[in-house]
């Protein structure tokens, strides 16, 4: 008997809803859910193809534990029995900082980070490193800075907005924003709304923009200085909302008045009269922005994003309506860390805090075991995350994982960074269990949908947070739970609540693990630690978030989160939890002036000395490597390393070196033959792309490739081509400016 179930996509942060038909416990055939509030029958060919995520070759089912060069199966006791001593032995030895945690960063499911990062908390450790730290440390630490939590983010209110400007953002092939082609399709239409994109190519979003400023590649904060400056000299400044809402303005103004915008803009290869006009619209129009890993992950990454903040203040763009608003949340996307705290650890070789979502960036990682520090990393539990293919310098994370005492890999595929694994363990698929994801992308909305299974896992596959209750168990970090309140747990779900509150009230480490707790009691009985850590969320849930459900119909009562939870699930295809205040955008900010705060007193001489000149000498390019290569190309055929077999792109040309013609004649190479790059870190050949959608001087290769699939590497690895120590001093990996070469292979 065949069913259509309602589920969500897992290959990208949209989540767009789908539906699958399911036939004797298999899925056959997938279309979009036009029931899902947020998508609305929106979907994008990855979500079309996620069989192949579920079903690639070398499917993990049952645990397995290296011995020499090969893997051996072995049962669920002996794992977490030999995983859980040695853990303990390496932290009694060397101390809780020689164990690190990395996951939470899957694109389907976030439940498990409360599991991986409660475990090394409960060791005495807090290094967590997540994909966050990949892309957005700069980003986020400035969100702590400006809106006064680094887990805030204002996004865009697109749907009141009459201006959409796209920055380092092609959104055409990245989404990033609900039903991300059919909104960009209407600003480019609709001749009320204008559609901006500032790119330095001419990307699918720039060719449908309105207006599109093909700014030089490295040059975007100098462009930013330079508006800045243009919108001060003419007096276009909001002046009334800044005394409202902006803290710390006439500090910083002196950096920007007598600037020479005029030679800034020529250094952005740019049209001085195009940027004033765009300057001008700004604080005209109704506007608001998308910025992406163009900025984020580009030169100067932190400094694009403050002032990018900057700018926005001054033209009036936060908490208002068509403008940047600070999302709701059900939950927030990792907690927020303050380096100036002396209480805030610092990785022990580089010196890095965490900043984004609370985690570390993991192209530190590698340094932090290739030391010789009694504090060295030695023991990492990765789990849903591949680093050997997803972060910078495959051939430092290869080394230092080779060189660390214990390796835990949990996934559902023998992925590249299970093969160097001590021991791997089998997770179920994110549709063959209960999970959901805490990202924002709605104003005033808050949306929230609760995956559940709509196939049964193979008998030994679990979720990656029943294996952290596991390990936590053994390790003697969760206080023995009575048999009252276990057999509670088999009733009424108040009931339950009301006797584990009076148990935690006696027992000194309940909150501590409660997680775990909840996972040992109704996880139990559901087979589902996230569905059991879902009630209890919604059960405690923050006071805001109780004002934001009953917006949203859910009144406000001791049952409330018991009510909403059950909401959820009874609508499979998701639903609006809750909704802002519009009457009070600004209640979102946490700074301690209740204000945007633009004074960043740490980024103050690099903003003054940013200037023409000082970029002109900077971008000069090494002789040895006299293009860019932008690491990681949008396009419709990558979805990270979540689509191992190559069939879903067959016929396609889906990884290639993708170049401008000119640089092909003058290089001397065509279409289609093979060609090798070759950047500070390595090198990797694969076929070239003549395409005028390249800007001259730049390279472009698409991420999510290199993986070993049925025994064969398909497409090139853009990591291997990055290197770890080419960063932003927040930590981010300037991916979108790495200077290489290119030459017949």
């Amino acid at each position: 008997m065949s069913q259509w179930k309602k589920t969500g996509c897992v290959l990208c942060a949209q989540n767009c809803g789908l539906e699958i038909l399911v036939e004797d416990n298999r899925m056959i055939k997938v279309k979009p859910d036009k029931d899902n509030p947020r998508s609305e029958g929106y979907a994008c060919r990855k979500g079309f193809n996620v069989l192949y995520h579920q079903y690639p070759k070398e499917r993990l089912t049952e645990p397995l534990k290296r011995v020499g060069e090969r893997f051996e199966p072995i049962t669920w006791d002996q794992a977490i029995y030999e995983i859980a001593g040695r853990i303990r032995e390496l932290v009694d030895r060397h101390g809780p900082r020689c164990l690190a945690y990395m996951g939470a960063s899957a694109q389907g499911g976030h439940f498990e980070g409360a599991f991986g990062v409660g475990m090394i908390m409960s060791l005495g450790s807090k290094y967590f490193y997540s994909s966050a730290g990949q892309e957005f440390c700069g980003s986020w630490w400035v969100n702590g800075r400006v809106l006064g939590k680094q887990y805030l983010h204002a996004i865009p209110d697109e749907h009141r907005a009459e201006m959409l400007v796209g920055w380092g953002w092609n959104g055409m092939m990245s989404h990033q924003m609900p039903q991300t082609r059919k909104v960009l399709k209407g600003f480019s239409k609709d001749p009320d709304r204008l559609l901006v994109v500032i790119d330095p190519r001419k990307s699918e979003t720039a060719a449908i923009a309105n207006i599109h400023l093909p700014v030089r590649p490295g040059t975007d904060s100098l462009l930013m200085k330079a508006m800045i400056s243009i919108i001060l000299e003419e007096a276009w400044e909001k002046k009334e909302y800044m005394g409202q809402h902006v803290e710390g303005f006439e500090t910083i103004r002196p950096w920007f008045v007598g600037f020479d915008a005029k030679a800034a803009v020529e250094v952005c290869e740019l049209d001085y009269d195009q940027v004033r006009n765009l300057c001008e619209l700004m604080t005209t129009k109704r506007w608001c922005i998308h910025p992406d890993l163009g900025i984020y992950m580009g030169r100067h990454s932190t400094l694009n994003s403050y002032l990018m903040a900057i700018l926005c203040a001054i033209c009036g763009v936060y908490g208002v309506r068509g403008g940047n608003n600070i999302a709701g949340m059900i939950a927030p996307m990792g907690r927020h860390s303050d380096e100036r705290d002396p209480k805030t650890w610092r990785t022990v070789a580089t010196n890095f805090p965490p900043v984004a979502a609370g985690s570390f960036p993991p192209g530190v990682m590698p340094e932090e075991i290739l030391n010789d520090n009694p504090e060295r990393l030695r023991a990492v539990c990765v789990s849903g995350c591949n680093p050997l293919r997803a972060y910078p310098d495959t051939t430092a994370y290869e080394e230092a994982f080779h060189k660390l005492d214990l390796l835990v890999v949990n996934e559902i595929v023998m992925n590249e960074t299970a093969r160097l694994a001590h021991y791997v363990l089998p997770c179920r698929t994110y549709y063959e269990s209960w999970d959901g994801t805490f990202f924002q992308w709605n104003y005033p909305e808050i949306y929230f949908q609760m995956r559940r299974p709509i196939v049964d896992p193979p008998d030994q596959c679990l979720e990656a947070a029943q294996m952290f209750t596991l390990l936590a168990d053994k390790l003697g970090l969760i206080p023995e739970i009575p048999d009252e309140l276990q057999k509670a747990a088999e009733g009424d779900r108040l009931t339950f609540g009301a006797k584990l509150m009076e148990w935690a009230g006696k027992e000194p480490k309940a909150l501590a693990s409660m997680p775990f707790v909840l996972a040992k009691t109704l996880g139990q009985v559901w087979d589902s630690a996230t569905k059991a850590t879902l009630w209890g969320m919604m059960m405690t849930a923050p006071k805001a978030f109780r004002k934001h459900a009953a917006r949203a119909g859910f009144e406000v009562g001791p049952d409330q989160g018991d009510r909403i939870f059950q909401a959820i699930l009874d609508t499979p295809q998701g639903l609006w939890v809750g909704k802002l205040d519009e009457s009070n955008p600004m209640d979102g900010i946490r700074t301690p002036s209740e204000k945007i705060e633009v004074y960043i007193p740490e980024l103050e001489q690099q903003v003054m000395d940013l200037d023409a000149r000082s970029e002109t000498e900077d971008l000069k390019m090494p002789d040895q490597f006299p293009l860019v290569l932008n690491a990681g190309r949008h396009m419709d055929y990558n979805a990270n390393t979540l689509m191992r077999n190559p069939e879903w792109n067959k016929g396609k040309r889906a990884c290639t070196v993708a170049v401008n013609p000119a640089d092909a004649k003058t290089l001397r190479l065509s279409d289609g033959q093979q060609v090798r790059v070759t950047t500070e870190a390595a090198s990797e050949v694969g076929e070239l792309q003549v395409t005028e959608q390249v800007r001259q001087g730049m390279v472009l290769i698409p991420h999510g490739f290199g993986l070993i699939y049925d025994g064969e590497i398909y497409g090139i690895n853009v990591n291997r081509l990055t290197k770890n120590t080419h960063r932003d001093p927040m930590g981010t990996p300037l991916h979108r400016f790495v200077p290489c070469r290119l030459e017949a292979a």
